[in-house]
């Protein structure tokens, strides 16, 4: 009994992070919240692992002045953001593509989530 209310009490857990992460994710209804956004979202060409919006190089304040005017001109978020990927290359973007080999980022940890889920049901049936 003691593993059910293990399970139950983790489940819970996942489901509040869940939520709390639902809520907790930025609104971007103003231009200035999309820029800021779109900034958190965009790799510094010329620094290692440091958003374009935490760094103050000569490059990362070019990419901030092209997403303002991107924005300003009326281009959605993706247009923005695959026009930068041509620009610099895929590494341009913080997190990894979600197609090729960029995939595999994504579906791992979440195939390990699955098993340890199952190995929890197998070993909760055993008792």
């Amino acid at each position: 009994m003691r593993v059910l209310g293990s399970f139950r009490l983790w489940f819970a857990a996942l489901v509040a992070v869940g939520a709390l992460a639902l809520v907790s994710a930025p609104s971007v209804s103003s231009a200035q919240a999309r820029v800021a956004h779109l900034e958190s979202l965009v790799r510094c060409p010329s620094c290692e692992d440091l958003s374009v919006a935490q760094s103050n190089a000569t490059s990362a304040i070019a990419v901030r002045h092209e997403i303002l005017q991107k924005v300003r001109h009326g281009q959605s978020d993706n247009e923005i953001l695959t026009s930068l990927e041509a620009t610099y290359g895929t590494a341009i973007l913080l997190s990894p593509p979600t197609t090729g080999l960029g995939v595999i980022l994504w579906v791992l940890p979440l195939a390990g989530l699955v098993v340890l889920v199952l190995i929890g049901v197998r070993l909760w049936r055993r008792r």
